[in-house]
């Protein structure tokens, strides 16, 4: 890595914002593009973080300046089985009806700990995968609060659940357009990153629409995008605990193909 005064030799003139601290300007350089210029810094290809959805990372980015472990992989642990567990609720398996086990899993799991890996990532210093696990942590623990008596959410509206319905929908609706957000700042990233998220998108969205309608197939529909979601988690978050250090069962991933960035 090499300290520069100016891009002027760059190829490409690109603004974006990287997945880590804000970058206000990245320009390539080199017969290749084999030098990426990240706001007057010089690296080589290779000195950059890759896309990855195990690090939740969505585009090239400096590597972190101090050494922490990776928090991605334990917030898509909170995220995917939070999320599991709810879709199968949601689906209705084995005739459940009664969802409040996942109350405790997500206050603790994929509230708590999801938050607590987001602040981790902050303190690495990726704005991306701080800003989406304190997010979800903190849509965890909200949504937990509806099924808890002393937080009178449910009482409010014991008069008016047709209130209660609409306003859930809203609620769900608003995290939609955050995720929708997400995705755009991830569409250079993998397929499995961005399966994640857009299953995800497509679940808030029919739930939204089955509390504001009633629909029993609306409901079902948007537990099996929850599944699906959370698959997609479950697979990136393997990704980012497994090495061949300690297994044999290293799983493929599948970048997407950037246009406009010369190779």
């Amino acid at each position: 890595m090499s300290s520069i005064d100016s891009p002027m030799n760059s190829k490409t003139n690109l603004s974006i914002s990287s997945g880590s601290l804000p970058v206000k300007q990245v320009t390539y350089s080199g017969d290749r593009n084999e030098y990426v210029i990240i706001d007057n810094k010089k690296y080589l290809r290779h000195e950059l973080m890759q896309a990855f959805g195990g690090t939740f990372n969505p585009g090239l980015a400096p590597y972190p300046k101090h050494k922490f472990a990776n928090a991605a992989a334990l917030g898509l642990a909170a995220f995917s089985i939070t999320t599991f567990t709810l879709g199968l609720y949601t689906v209705g398996a084995m005739g459940i009806k009664i969802s409040s086990v996942i109350v405790g899993l997500c206050f603790f799991f994929g509230g708590a700990v999801q938050f607590l890996a987001g602040v981790w990532e902050m303190a690495a210093g990726s704005t991306f995968a701080g800003t989406a696990f304190i997010s979800y942590g903190s849509f965890w623990i909200t949504y937990a609060t509806m099924s808890v008596e002393a937080f009178g959410v449910a009482a409010a509206y014991k008069d008016e659940p047709e209130q209660f319905g609409n306003a859930l929908g809203f609620y769900l609706i608003g995290w939609g357009l955050f995720t929708v957000m997400m995705i755009m700042c991830s569409l250079k990233s993998t397929f499995e990153f961005v399966g994640l998220l857009t299953t995800l998108l497509l679940a808030f969205l029919l739930l939204a629409a089955a509390n504001m309608t009633g629909s029993a197939s609306v409901t079902k529909a948007g537990g099996v995008l929850c599944l699906i979601s959370a698959s997609f988690g479950f697979y990136n978050m393997y990704s980012g605990i497994a090495n061949e250090q300690n297994t044999y069962f290293i799983l493929p991933s599948f970048p997407i193909p950037v246009y406009g960035d010369s190779k």
